[in-house]
């Protein structure tokens, strides 16, 4: 794999003449004819999308044409003197809608053409219609309605990333209910520390499923669920086994949807979908947040809100187009499943995996490269850490597998170093664009990212999304380049949460985002702007390394350890002390020279030699880890993010299960271990 200096353009921008090619160039060529605006190129657009939020939205509004039960009095409600305030921006106000009705409006247009195509380890592979996914929702509507699920009742599904659980999701949303999501890898505690904030109506959930060679039953699991909610009334989706037992008390997914089943156990028709119409803010969806600082935060996310974000980023900054096959790899815990899932929403279709990527092997028969060259999708969503490990593994997709469909990879998680930004466009398609993206679960959305206008340079994201006012600030909440600051937002989004699930007047939400700079959302990001305005995520502000007065994020440690032969993956951690120094210590998971083997104790002390002269004359003398500790893996969750903050607490002290979601690892047996190695090497110290 090639060195690759950050910056480097690897595509370059789309000129002007161009525009036309894509849905965002064609809707921002309109804007200028009809303002009088005149867009020398992408920045300019998108400052002017900030600088008229109202006239933005509004066209936004238009451009999907947005089902409205009731119309909009204004697109902002009254705002303090000066300009929109957050928290409590008030968007739409009078406009009563259903973001359901505006995927059903799609999947009838698309009628018996393919819109999910399913891969499962678990049950093989199978397509699924417009129609078809329609009958699906309509049976879920009518069992959800027989048990008295109504406006604002909460929905869990237990569920893989499979048809039924986007048909339920979509039949919630449709009554006005609330959707919550937990993955069928959750242990037992790691769901109850989320849904039982909810005090959920209903949860529908699999009997097992299988992941690469094993078979995994969610039976006892379901069984400690229902017996910590009792009230909680119970769907079972035979999943793993068409045969399985239901047991006493338990629906299953057949009596359950029977209301909306004929007499010869046929589907009907989905015309029979009914939708409720409300608030723009009313609640759609509960995402959680990772459990990375303390117990999952409960963000709860709006129709409107949620409705024209995803209509904006995936109609406009994706230029995902009707009849488009796209593959996310996600869990459904993620919030990316959730965006995922308004791909329907512009007419487009589905590849929905079920299974382990890595099985039988990283460029085997079911990894994501094998799945999207099958299915033959153009738009591929994926995670940064799975690319560095495809690029490491010295992998040549491209040449592998037929990939010449692919468009755009789009990827977030974690940063996207230099090297691996090259190697997809040397080893995977030289004419894709790619979007390393930066958002969260917090706006189920993105910050920053790419855009079909846009350049794609090494290392970095190449722009801010249209209406998304993002900035990087220093302490004194001034404007920075070149240095990192923190990453900000200085205007409202409309899918900024309306509130936390259970916070008491507030309290959480304000302190999360509103606790630095008044009435501006600090995200919790150390950012830095270019001089040639990309954007760079170098780590976490509340995980800065302070040695010496020398400030260091993370990922800046990750961009230049990551392309190390023989490193697997790396963990830095910064233990404080009163001297200004404290002890740092790096995490290094290796790889012996016969690739599983283990690594010899010469091979790691010529391993270390290396790290420690690269930390020093790449980054900081200061920064040369005290100690070197070699462990089994590094804890991350199941969707890539390393987890630094909350492992540093447990070595402190702290109980793993009330700063950490120890279900949610990716290797929870392995936490342990590692615990009590460091504290080993800073007792040893």
């Amino acid at each position: 794999m090639q060195n690759v200096e950050m910056g480097s353009l690897l595509r370059p921008a789309v000129a002007k003449s161009e525009w036309n090619r894509s849905r965002m160039g064609r809707f921002l060529t309109q804007v200028e004819h009809e303002t009088g605006q005149v867009f020398d190129d992408y920045e300019d657009a998108w400052q002017w999308s900030v600088d008229n939020l109202e006239d933005f939205w509004a066209r936004i509004w238009r451009e999907f044409d947005i089902i409205a039960h009731e119309p909009y009095s204004a697109v902002l409600g009254p705002v303090v003197p000066g300009g929109p305030a957050m928290p409590g921006t008030q968007w739409f106000p009078g406009a009563r809608l259903n973001f359901a009705e505006h995927i059903v409006r799609a999947l009838r247009q698309q009628g018996e053409g393919i819109v999910l195509t399913v891969r499962s380890q678990t049950n093989g592979s199978a397509e699924w219609s417009g129609t078809r996914l329609l009958h699906e929702i309509s049976g879920i509507q009518s069992g959800l309605k027989a048990q008295g699920i109504g406006v604002n009742d909460r929905v869990v599904g237990y569920l893989p990333n499979i048809p039924e659980t986007v048909a339920a999701y979509i039949a919630t949303a449709s009554l006005g209910a609330i959707w919550c999501s937990v993955p069928p890898e959750m242990g037992p505690q790691s769901v109850l520390d989320r849904i039982t904030q909810l005090d959920p109506s209903i949860i529908i959930a699999i009997d097992g499923y299988t992941w690469g060679s094993k078979k995994i039953s969610r039976a006892d699991e379901l069984a400690r669920i229902r017996a910590a909610l009792p009230q909680l009334k119970s769907v079972l989706l035979p999943y793993a086994d068409a045969a399985c037992e239901v047991p006493f008390g338990v629906l299953s997914y057949e009596e359950f949807t029977a209301a909306g089943k004929g007499e010869s156990g046929k589907d009907i028709s989905g015309d029979d979908i009914t939708f409720e119409a409300v608030a723009f803010e009313h609640p759609l969806v509960i995402l959680f947040s990772s459990g990375t600082t303390g117990k999952p935060k409960a963000i709860v996310h709006c129709h409107g809100g949620i409705l024209i974000e995803h209509f904006k980023v995936i109609g406009l900054q994706f230029d995902l187009s009707p009849g488009e096959k796209t593959f996310w790899f996600t869990t459904t815990g993620w919030m990316v499943w959730t965006l995922s899932i308004s791909t329907l929403l512009v007419g487009g279709g589905l590849v929905l995996m079920d299974g382990d990527p890595n099985w039988p092997a990283l460029d085997g028969e079911w990894s994501q490269w094998a799945i999207l060259a099958e299915t033959k999708a153009t738009y591929m969503v994926t995670g940064s850490a799975y690319l560095a490990a495809c690029a490491h593994a010295g992998l040549t997709p491209g040449t592998t597998w037929d990939l010449s469909n692919v468009r755009e990879i789009q990827c977030s998680g974690s940063p996207l170093a230099a090297d691996v930004a090259a190697w997809v466009y040397a080893a995977v398609n030289p004419d894709l664009m790619l979007a390393p993206t930066s958002g969260g679960t917090d706006i189920c959305s993105g910050f920053l990212g790419g855009g079909p206008l846009t350049g794609v340079y090494a290392g970095e994201m190449s722009c801010r999304p249209l209406g998304v006012a993002v900035d990087s600030w220093d302490e004194s909440g001034h404007a920075v380049t070149g240095v990192a600051g923190e990453l900000v937002c200085t205007k409202p989004m409309p899918s900024m949460p309306v509130f936390f699930w259970g916070d008491t007047n507030n309290e959480r939400y304000l302190a999360s985002y509103f606790d630095t700079y008044p009435g501006i959302w600090r995200h919790g990001d150390w950012l830095v702007r270019t001089p040639r305005d990309t954007w760079v995520i170098t780590g976490r502000s509340d995980a800065t390394l302070n040695r010496g007065g020398v400030r260091l994020g993370t990922a800046e440690f990750y961009a230049i350890l990551d392309p190390l032969p023989g490193i697997t993956d790396s963990m830095v951690l910064h233990f404080e002390d009163g001297g200004g120094m404290g002890k740092l210590v790096l995490l290094v998971a290796a790889s012996g020279a016969q690739g599983g083997a283990p690594v010899s104790a010469e091979d790691r002390a010529v391993l270390e030699k290396s790290i420690r002269t690269i930390i020093r004359t790449e980054l900081s003398p200061r920064h040369v880890p005290d100690f070197v500790a070699f462990v089994p893996s590094i804890p991350r969750t199941s969707t890539g993010k390393r987890l630094e903050i909350p492992l540093k607490r447990i070595i402190a002290g702290a109980v793993s299960g009330t700063v950490i979601d120890v279900g949610a690892l990716a290797h929870p047996e392995h936490l342990d271990t590692i615990v009590e190695h460091v504290r080993a090497v800073l007792k040893g110290s």
